[in-house]
């Protein structure tokens, strides 16, 4: 098989489904899928990173934060059914499901509470909803611009079920000339595969970026995708009538357009920190502010952190 990481042995591994490196990970059957983990990092506290919607490789993408708070925590990723190097699901995308699966996933894996969840974007309803329904096992919450219940409730009267779906049928169809890697591909690379900048960054080595964009093309029509999409209300429904979170919260909150006429992501995002008596941060770097200013967001999480009573003794 030659070279581990050379680009021919990355696409016969990917067409093959073996695992791709012996740290990659460690897959656990839950229900009939089997569910990539990633850890890194020793702690009696497990930092759980949890992926937005449609996040195609998410140990990869996340990788420029956790890092960088590996040396004082356990970093866990729960790549969810149809993400990374995970199966397809074969249950339906609801928020109950996709967070009872990732808590199983982490047991399977030995990884045991308490944890601190970092959701970005859509699995902020999930971090909401797992909370409030596991308080004992939730130490802290911290936002990577999470998706917020109640903004997501407000841009259902702009951009109804309806108008999604026919925006979905679209996209799935421009993404599957995408996912041909051809000229339109190249076109829109710095739209697509590049869009955190992790193509011509340098967080990732050369051969994590030669899995990254494998991985990019291979899963970028996966039908969880649009299937989480299409229970946006729902789920975020769910986790809003859980109320908010009752533990420690720090939320970074981005610049991100919405579909609202009446409020901003951001101001959402203020009003939904301080109702959770939670500590904020603003900025100005887009919704995936994690891959332009990595070092000053898990700078300040960690500052977080320890003014937390997270030791051993505090359990």
């Amino acid at each position: 098989m030659g070279d581990l990481w050379s680009p021919d042995n990355v696409k016969y591994m990917l067409e093959k489904g073996d695992e791709l490196l012996v740290n990659y990970g460690k897959k656990v059957k839950v229900g009939e899928t089997f569910l990539n983990v990633y850890t890194e990092g020793e702690g009696d506290i497990t930092v759980v990173f949890m992926s937005g919607g449609g996040v195609t490789a998410p140990v990869l993408e996340y990788k420029c934060l956790y890092s960088r708070m590996s040396h004082k925590y356990r970093i866990a990723i729960v790549e969810k059914a149809g993400y990374g190097l995970s199966d397809s699901a074969k249950t339906e995308r609801t928020v109950e499901n996709l967070v009872e699966e990732s808590r199983k996933a982490l047991l399977l894996a030995g990884i045991k509470p308490p944890y601190v969840l970092a959701p970005h974007s859509y699995s902020g309803f999930e971090a909401v909803w797992w909370a409030n329904n596991y308080p004992e096992e939730i130490k802290a919450i911290l936002g990577v611009d999470m998706g917020f219940p109640d903004m997501a409730i407000a841009q259902e009267k702009e951009f109804p079920k309806e108008k999604r779906m026919k925006a979905l049928e679209n996209q799935k169809k421009l993404f599957s000339v995408i996912a041909k890697k051809g000229l339109i591909a190249k076109l829109l690379k710095n739209k697509t595969v590049n869009t955190t900048g992790m193509m011509t960054g340098n967080a990732l080595t050369d051969e994590e970026k030669e899995l990254y964009s494998e991985l990019f093309y291979k899963n970028l029509c996966n039908d969880e995708y649009s299937q989480e999409s299409l229970l946006t209300t729902e789920n975020a429904q769910k986790a809003m009538e859980k109320g908010k979170p009752c533990c420690p919260c720090c939320f970074f909150i981005s610049d991100m357009k919405s579909f609202t006429k009446n409020t901003t992501w951001r101001e959402e995002g203020i009003r939904y920190a301080k109702e959770c008596s939670g500590e904020y941060h603003l900025t100005d770097k887009g919704h995936m502010f994690y891959s332009v200013i990595p070092q000053e967001t898990a700078d300040t999480f960690l500052k977080f952190l320890e003014k937390l009573p997270l030791t051993a003794k505090n359990m």
